[in-house]
């Protein structure tokens, strides 16, 4: 008796493991997770940012804890709302149309790239100031 029983628990054994066998195994399928692209606030190298907080600082009456914090908000904000690229670009049509009357700053200043660029600099400037508290 005991034998029959462990022949039938074998039995039994050997149709289950084969059963499986000869089934496709089941297709495990990953999803991926949905990304949403952000921008990046960190893609101004630290040079250009201690520059921006330094200039900023020397405006608004020097170095003290309160114009350091506010100013280097300030450049986060900034970087939130234009690229590297743009606010280097913008930045540069200033300083070259800056002190420039006539057609010798024409070039700079009056083409429409340079317009806008400078706009979303001035704008993003202006909001990160009355967000970051920076007193004039």
């Amino acid at each position: 008796m005991r034998n029959k029983y462990i022949a039938a628990v074998l039995g039994g054994s050997l149709m289950v493991l084969l059963s499986s066998c000869a089934s496709e195994p089941e297709k495990m399928v990953e999803v991926a997770p949905v990304v949403t692209p952000v921008a990046l606030v960190n893609d101004y190298p630290t040079r250009d940012r201690v520059e921006y907080v330094l200039n900023c600082v020397a405006q608004h009456g020097g170095l003290n804890y309160i114009n350091q914090y506010a100013c280097g908000c300030k450049i986060d904000k900034v970087a939130e709302k234009l690229s590297f690229s743009d606010f280097e670009s913008a930045k540069t049509f200033t300083y070259l149309s800056k002190g420039q009357t006539g057609d010798a700053g024409a070039v700079f200043r009056d083409p429409a790239q340079s317009k806008d660029l400078r706009t979303r600099l001035k704008e993003a400037e202006s909001s990160a100031e009355k967000t970051c508290f920076i007193k004039p």
